[in-house]
């Protein structure tokens, strides 16, 4: 097994089949490469950052395993796949999720029919196995499954488009005003779907009428605990307790962890409020609301629900942020927003558990000049020991990243009276602090990063990637290494090296080593913004149609090989999709293009089940254009009738002859 141990050298170790001196020349072209491919100073300055981390010679060379047919870059109406590969069609926006929902009528939709359906935008997937003799509420014997073959499907649902989802609107009149009845409709259309899938003879299909089948919404039920469970800022009129809230929105990623539960993210949920934070009394929340974009231009859902109006409940948006967890093999159980994880636009947060360790959690704030975090749990995990477990994500310590010049790193503790973080500086308490998250970091020294998305730890090297997607606004002459480009178009990924071994290491320590994984763009732009750099130790191995630009959401297969789903290839002359990689050998870095959207849509959520032998992707927001509408989209994907709208859509995709998807 390849270890992460020789990123906190400056050079590799030794290989008996590469002598000392072939090294060195190997290390100083690797160098020149990566210097061209950024360009400027701040090349130069990153010195070892840019090196090969996770990687040394190995027998077998890594990537040999993505033997898959690679597709090349274009821009249709269809989605695309290699030679060899089916996609299911499992879920669309308004297919039923109960036996009695009937068939989907776009033009009679209610909120009423629509809290019966699947959602709209589905952005995360967590595939939760069923046991094959456990019923619903036994979530310890599920949580231990390994079937692969039925289980259910947790699904995000972003955000609503409703130019796409109702006749009538452009997008910009949809902007300036949604009808109440239609808001009513979007309310139930985002947060999120749980929903029971088998595989038969025919592909994956959905359980219509399973007790596991349900949605969570704006208007679902949910409990806020952890340190800022209950302060002033949470306390509304109709919650004086600032304990209970309803509904959660912008769900963008998530996680999953051992004990069965499912997280989801809390993202771009200002934009649900409007109002004028200036008219706001308190400067704390003024300054708070600005934060996060809310204003008079947000869309009108104040109007149909007061509480989305910050000019009547200051406090609301206080109440969204948060990562949420629930329990999706109880149908009954209530989901939680937990304060400890702390508030800002979620991406996801995903966790690495060891037997008799803290559980740690990484995630990053999804916006430009923004941070990446971790949070360490105070307690153990302790496998099998359920009670327990579900209290570990309630009490720890969150932290926030800094990226030293030289390679190195360091997790910052966002902890009351630590540094700046006192009453001096206005905060209260630890509510303060995790509320004003972003405010904390930034006070801490934390590094402004290039709009931090998904942030995934490969279980076969041991170390944790975060996906950068990009940054038009970091200027010429704030370049950092670990931000190395001005007017970032591209994005790039790094890659964070606990100390430690393979397996072994210690991802709670407060120190860590990092290194620039690839950068996102073409290789051969002129514009350095967009010039990409690839496969470090060999740039030769990238193809005409495996460089992409913008990384989103990351997934790795049972064999440690990254897949990486893209948001705004569209800008550079294709599609949106899914590209597969080695994180070591020879062939690290260097990706193979395996999935194309269909024109106007991203991917999100890739999922492979236990087995290896599906993958379940996002199609989100297909036909998403200029002067693209419900009356009159750019196309009609998935079902291509006239009748119906294009619709978000879940796939599940396969190999036709049985095998591992990928190889």
């Amino acid at each position: 097994m390849t270890d992460c141990e020789n990123t906190q050298e400056q050079t590799p170790k030794q290989s008996p089949d590469h002598p000392p001196e072939q090294q060195e020349q190997s290390i100083n072209l690797q160098r020149r490469a990566l210097f061209k491919a950024v360009g400027g100073a701040a090349a130069v300055a990153s010195g070892a950052a840019l090196l090969p981390g996770c990687s040394e010679p190995k027998s077998r060379q890594a990537g040999d395993d993505l033997g898959f047919t690679e597709i090349s870059h274009r821009l249709d109406f269809e989605h695309h796949l290699p030679d060899g590969y089916h996609a299911d069609l499992l879920l669309r926006w308004g297919d039923p999720l109960d036996a009695f929902a009937g068939k989907f009528v776009p033009d009679r939709l209610d909120a009423t029919e629509q809290a019966r359906r699947f959602g709209y935008n589905n952005d995360f997937i967590a595939f939760m196995p069923l046991a094959p003799d456990a019923g619903p509420g036994e979530g310890d014997r599920h949580s231990l499954s390994r079937n692969s073959e039925r289980g259910l499907l947790c699904v995000n649902h972003e955000y609503t488009q409703p130019h796409l989802m109702f006749s009538g609107y452009t997008e910009d009149s949809a902007n300036r005003g949604t009808s109440h009845e239609h808001i009513a409709v979007e309310q139930q259309a985002c947060g999120h779907s749980i929903v029971e899938i088998e595989k038969t003879a025919n592909g994956w299909l959905p359980v219509t009428g399973s007790p596991y089948n349900r949605r969570l919404s704006l208007t679902t039920a949910m409990d806020i605990v952890g340190p800022a469970a209950g302060d002033q800022r949470l306390q509304t009129g109709a919650d004086p307790s600032g304990t209970r809230v309803f509904g959660t929105v912008g769900n963008c990623a998530g996680g999953k962890t051992p004990w069965g539960t499912v997280l989801i993210a809390e993202e771009g949920f200002g934009g649900a409020f409007q109002g004028d934070p200036d008219n706001v009394a308190d400067e704390v929340e003024a300054r708070n609301h600005h934060a996060f974009g809310i204003s008079t231009d947000n869309r009108n859902w104040g109007d149909y629900d007061r509480r989305f109006d910050i000019s009547v409940e200051p406090n609301e948006p206080n109440r969204f942020g948060w990562m949420v967890e629930y329990d999706p093999y109880d149908p009954d159980s209530v989901p939680r927003k937990l304060t400890a994880l702390g508030r800002f636009e979620h991406e996801g947060f995903t966790l690495v558990t060891k037997p008799g360790q803290p559980v740690v959690a990484y995630g990053g704030d999804d916006d430009e000049h923004q941070f990446v975090y971790r949070f360490v749990s105070s307690g153990i995990y302790r496998p099998g020991d359920s009670a327990h477990n579900r209290q570990l994500l309630t009490e720890g310590t969150l932290y926030a990243a800094k990226f030293n010049e030289d390679g190195q790193g360091e997790w910052l503790p966002l902890r009351f009276g630590h540094g700046p973080l006192t009453e001096e500086q206005g905060f209260r308490n630890q509510a303060d602090v995790l509320i004003d998250c972003r405010r904390s970091a930034k006070l801490l020294g934390a590094t402004p990063m290039d709009r931090p998305e998904d942030v995934e730890t490969n279980p076969v090297n041991d170390c944790t990637y975060v996906m950068l997607t990009k940054n038009k606004k970091r200027k010429e002459g704030d370049e950092h290494t670990a931000n190395p480009r001005a007017r970032n178009t591209a994005g790039h990924v790094l890659e964070i090296v606990p100390p430690g071994r393979s397996g072994e290491r210690d991802h709670a320590s407060d120190s860590f080593h990092w290194n620039t994984f690839l950068l996102g763009g073409n290789p051969n732009a002129e514009n350095p913004a967009e010039r990409g750099a690839y496969g470090q130790q060999h740039p030769g191995n990238i193809s005409a149609n495996g460089w992409f630009a913008n990384p989103d959401n990351v997934a790795f297969d049972q064999r440690g090989n990254m897949w990486i789903a893209t948001d705004g290839c569209e800008s550079f002359g294709f599609h949106d999709g899914l590209w597969a990689m080695a994180t070591e050998g020879e062939l690290r870095a260097a990706p193979k293009h395996f999935f194309g959207c269909p024109e106007g849509a991203e991917i999100c959520g890739p999922e492979f089940t236990p087995d290896g032998k599906t993958l379940f992707v996002s199609v989100q927001h297909p036909a998403d254009g200029d002067f693209s509408t419900f009356d009159k989209p750019m196309h009609r994907w998935p079902d291509n009738d006239p009748d119906l709208p294009p619709r978000p859509s879940v796939l599940a995709i396969r190999r036709k002859d049985g095998g591992l998807v990928g190889s």
